[in-house]
């Protein structure tokens, strides 16, 4: 464990179960805010009590005008939001808050776990997913595991690839004087790839390291971001940064001609 963090334990009596809470944050900082947006009431009732004794500061919203709105006008390290909800579905929720431009890391809930809909919420904009029934013990795992990926190292600010580069802190991506505007999987898929540019990641690695996946799915997720990605970075008369490695995976590189087809 790093220096400087504290660890607590605290137990809550949650129906036949009790449940413990290991407590992990940073010491002498202030508690982070999650806003959770969730009807259902024991549900809700467990997490706040939950997060709340394991460091967090929570809000929470029962519908999903209440949710979008506290999400538009407070600052949260981080969103937990339900996929069915009254008025306005957490996927909506999700879309317009990504199309207003607000980046908060977000964990998705959902009793719907089919790959297909997994991989719906994380192409809308979220940056998790957690389907239900879920174990509390998982969830603030990944609750701090999106908080920790959101804040930035502070000795790594920007990340540069010839004329491409990205800025950590304002997650703002330029080309050149062009600026890109990225969704946060597209944003977290290009660091990934320029934290290793010039090597070959294969795309078991790169759903791993980028979506979480321990496994390879059936889906080709991976492909359509590399490819959103190409047609919003590369132009025809500059080198093409996002190179395709058949049977072996992709790479970002410097030092491609313009046009450069793929190995």
């Amino acid at each position: 464990m790093p220096r400087g963090w504290n660890t607590g334990r605290a137990v809550f009596a949650f129906g036949r179960f009790d449940v413990f809470i290991v407590q992990i944050f940073p010491s002498g900082t202030i508690s982070m805010r999650v806003l959770v947006v969730e009807d259902d009431r024991q549900i809700t009732d467990f997490l706040e009590r939950a997060l709340t004794e394991a460091g967090f500061k929570i809000d929470v919203a029962w519908n999903g005008p209440q949710g979008f709105e506290l999400a538009l006008k407070e600052s949260y390290d981080a969103i937990i939001i339900d996929v069915i909800l009254p008025v306005m579905d957490g996927l909506e929720i999700l879309q317009k808050l990504r199309n207003r431009g607000i980046l908060t890391p977000v964990l998705i809930l959902s009793a719907k776990g089919s790959v297909s809909d997994r991989v719906s919420g994380l192409e809308l904009g979220g940056d998790d997913y957690l389907t239900k029934p879920f174990e509390l013990a998982e969830l603030l795992a990944r609750v701090w595991s999106l908080i920790r990926r959101s804040k930035v190292n502070q000795e790594t600010v920007q990340l540069k690839a010839g004329d491409l580069w990205l800025d950590l802190v304002s997650r703002r991506v330029f080309r050149g004087d062009e600026e890109f505007r990225l969704l946060p999987q597209e944003f977290a898929l290009l660091e990934y790839l320029m934290r290793n540019k010039g090597r070959v990641v294969t795309r078991a690695e790169i759903l791993e390291n980028v979506w979480g996946y321990n496994f390879v799915p059936a889906t080709n997720v991976v492909e359509v971001h590399i490819c959103r990605l190409r047609e919003k970075l590369e132009r025809p008369n500059k080198p093409r940064l996002l190179q395709t490695f058949r049977k072996a995976g992709y790479a970002l590189v410097e030092d491609s001609s313009p046009g450069d087809k793929e190995s």
